[in-house]
């Protein structure tokens, strides 16, 4: 890593340090083993502590839309999940004023393994100001909420009871498609953990309108035939957990006859989209968003 007071990227970090903060992201490494396979790449008075903070969220630096901004209607809500946890809690936000008389459409955000920290319901204000009833579910709702620690955030979420939680994300769907304002067009977008759900919706939610996956491991090949949706993939470049499970999908994809586009985005590692993190690219976020926010005008309005 180099020492510089400009806002830190990927490239500052030797590539093993980024694989190992990936292990560590997705619960193959604890907090200990990362230290000790970066305290080798640890110099210059740069300590393995340090390497790991410098790569951990920064949720307020990167926030785009405050909770306060007079532009949105942002609101926690309780819904039923009567297979799930019986009861699921998630995030609301509906731009300001009126809706319009034929409703406006629905975005399901899907948080990351680490549960509904700031940065998904900063993501979550961002649609609301694209003109989006955006709804994120809390998955870690059944244990406590997100603790706002991103370690025990990660150690909480292994506890979940994963048919339990699929089914709270059905729930939570089926919650969105009613919310008042509504044109009860319902898209999904999901990132990490979140996008792996976002395939999981698609193969169980046959009037789901559009599905945006970004580095979300692929469902069982055997559920595709069940798609409606079309969807939208988005993957890193750099991201062998993820990226290894895609061409069976694919396959699976083409062999139903689906709907998709998949976009592989260059130099990029895992979580790009993230602006809290040095993993974050600029430019491929942009374009991603910006393809995002294109593929839900086309299926979720009118």
């Amino acid at each position: 890593m180099t020492a510089s007071t400009r806002k830190l990227t990927a490239d500052d970090f030797e590539p093993e340090v980024l694989q190992l903060f990936d292990r560590y992201v997705h619960g193959a490494l604890d907090r200990r083993g990362f230290l000790e396979g970066a305290s080798r790449f640890a110099v210059g008075g740069v300590t393995a502590t340090g390497l790991l903070e410098a790569l951990s969220p920064n949720f307020a630096a990167a926030e785009q839309v405050p909770r306060s901004d007079p532009r949105i209607v942002a609101t926690t809500v309780d819904f039923p999940s009567p297979q799930g946890n019986g009861t699921g809690r998630g995030y609301l936000v509906k731009p300001a004023g009126t809706a319009p008389a034929g409703g406006l459409p629905l975005v399901l955000v899907v948080h990351e393994n680490r549960g509904l920290n700031p940065h998904i319901e900063d993501i979550a204000r961002r649609l609301a100001l694209d003109n989006f009833i955006a709804f994120a579910p809390d998955a870690l709702f059944p244990l406590g909420g997100y603790p706002g620690d991103e370690d025990k955030a990660r150690d909480r979420f292994g506890k979940l009871d994963a048919a339990r939680t699929r089914e709270d994300m059905l729930a939570a769907a089926r919650y969105l498609k009613s919310v008042p304002g509504g044109n009860g067009k319902v898209g999904a977008i999901g990132f990490c953990w979140g996008g792996g759900m976002v395939n999981f919706l698609a193969t169980r939610v046959p009037d789901l309108a559009a599905a945006v996956p970004f580095y979300g491991p692929a469902p069982a090949s055997e559920s595709v035939a069940a798609i409606n949706a079309p969807l939208l993939l988005m993957f890193a470049d750099t991201d062998d957990f993820v990226n290894k499970t895609w061409p069976p999908y694919e396959a699976a994809l083409k062999a139903n006859g689906k709907r998709f586009e998949a976009f592989k985005y260059p130099g990029t590692q895992h979580g790009f989209n993230n602006d809290t993190t040095p993993r974050f690219d600029a430019a491929a976020a942009g374009q991603a968003w910006q393809r995002t926010l294109a593929f839900f005008d086309r299926n979720l309005r009118g």
